[in-house]
């Protein structure tokens, strides 16, 4: 991806790591947002492992399907640093590898990490419960989330969403479907019954740079008329006819609930 400064690297992440939080994720956002600052260094590789997670002894899964990157990194032993190389798994989003973080998280080894009450707790749980072997993981980690003020993504991922469907709506017991882009959520769809993932026409269509307009009944996007459901004030259109309109492809992910646009 674009060079970006720490501060666009935070904010590039920050709606997808809010996602993974109302989806049950048992990181704090400004836990998640700190260590991937910490692990990168603030670069989104294309490999998408922003947490360090090596190969180990874990099976291929839903959002990680066994692909792995070879890179040289340090690990503490007996009282210095240790320059080695590892293999990292490999992974097609952000949010795969924040999906699959959870599920190391939910062993039985980070039960700690999992009930931690705090930020600060949380990341001293992840130094003693063994994810890194930095003595002072911890302290870096909340260096981080006290010099960006990332505590406020904590308050932002239990505030009402405001682009969650309205009460009563078409769409709202709908599943969720992230929409990724660049390997980051840019959007969350509605699958309807049926299959159709419906997505908020202008919010996505604007940020992919298409020019998003409304007859009066129906949004456009670049000129194109689309089928289009309003809730409240939002038109939201199916996925792929967005995505057509736009010149990309869309790409379903049964096993992750997820669409991928790119070109």
């Amino acid at each position: 991806m674009a060079s970006m400064t720490r501060k666009q690297f935070l904010e590039a992440l920050a709606p997808t790591v809010i996602q993974l939080r109302r989806e049950g994720g048992v990181l704090f956002p400004s836990v998640r947002l700190a260590q991937s600052l910490l692990e990168t260094g603030g670069v989104i590789h294309p490999w998408f492992n922003l947490g360090g997670i090596k190969v180990g002894g874990g099976k291929p899964n839903a959002y990680w399907q066994g692909q792995a990157i070879v890179k040289g990194t340090w690990e503490y032993v007996d009282g210095r640093n240790i320059d080695v190389k590892a293999a990292f798994r490999v992974y097609s989003s952000v949010y795969h590898y924040m999906k699959d973080q959870e599920l190391l998280l939910a062993t039985s080894r980070y039960y700690r990490v999992r009930t931690a009450g705090t930020p600060e707790l949380q990341a001293q749980m992840l130094r003693e419960c063994g994810y890194a072997t930095d003595p002072a993981y911890e302290k870096k980690l909340i260096a981080i989330i006290q010099q960006y003020g990332l505590r406020g993504y904590d308050a932002a991922s239990v505030a009402p969403d405001p682009a969650a469907p309205s009460d009563g709506g078409v769409f709202q017991k709908s599943p969720a479907a992230p929409i990724l882009v660049n390997g980051l959520v840019a959007a969350i769809g509605r699958k309807q019954p049926g299959g159709t993932v419906w997505v908020p026409a202008r919010s996505l269509g604007e940020s992919l740079g298409g020019e998003v307009g409304w007859t009066g009944t129906e949004a456009t996007i670049n000129g194109k008329v689309m089928e289009t459901v309003l809730d409240v004030r939002t038109g939201y259109v199916p996925v792929r006819e967005l995505a057509s309109a736009l010149g990309l492809q869309t790409i379903w992910e049964q096993a992750t609930g997820t669409v991928t646009l790119k070109k």
